[in-house]
């Protein structure tokens, strides 16, 4: 019989190694994520399937990293914005959730619904993005990375049943 998993069991990065990415300016992380989504996403915005972005602001919060990703499309690319801004969209959710999405080991409808990832803000822009998602073929479109996106994901679960194991240690003392 398949244990289900509870939410405080699912692995985090632990908080010692988000420290160093509290000194990076958000506009680096902002930066780094525009550029390589950019490069991904090069046929989805050439063939206007992101437009529904256009003067949207969206922000990605990566929970357990505590980092914030905010954009906007402008022209046919995506570009990082000012934190400052009023968001049209939240998603939220752990780096593990964002693993499972893109390499596909959990479809967004689950995710969405255990309440793993979160949208708040504009429902249809939400919808939009959804079905985007849900649309990609990350195999084809990550090439290479789609490869490391895995093994990052197999770290996080091995991350995971550690600190399951620490979690059970501290609870007997």
């Amino acid at each position: 019989m398949d244990k289900k998993i509870e939410i405080n069991e699912l692995p985090k990065i632990p908080g010692l190694l988000t420290l160093p990415l509290r000194f990076v300016p958000p506009v680096i992380h902002n930066t780094a994520l525009v550029t390589a989504l950019n490069r991904i996403f090069t046929d989805a915005l050439q063939e206007g399937e992101l437009d529904f972005l256009r003067r949207r602001v969206l922000l990605i919060r990566v929970q357990d990293a505590q980092l914030g990703f905010c954009l906007t499309l402008i022209g046919d690319r995506l570009v990082a914005c000012n934190h400052r801004r009023t968001y049209d969209l939240v998603i939220e959710g752990t780096a593990y959730d964002f693993l499972l999405l893109a390499t596909r080991r959990e479809d967004s409808d689950t995710l969405f619904f255990n309440r793993r990832l979160r949208l708040s803000g504009d429902t249809q822009l939400g919808l939009y993005l959804k079905n985007f998602l849900d649309a990609l073929e990350p195999e084809e479109q990550l090439g290479p990375v789609f490869k490391r996106l895995e093994q990052m994901t197999s770290l996080f679960e091995q991350v995971g049943k550690f600190q399951s194991l620490t979690r059970g240690i501290r609870m007997k003392n």
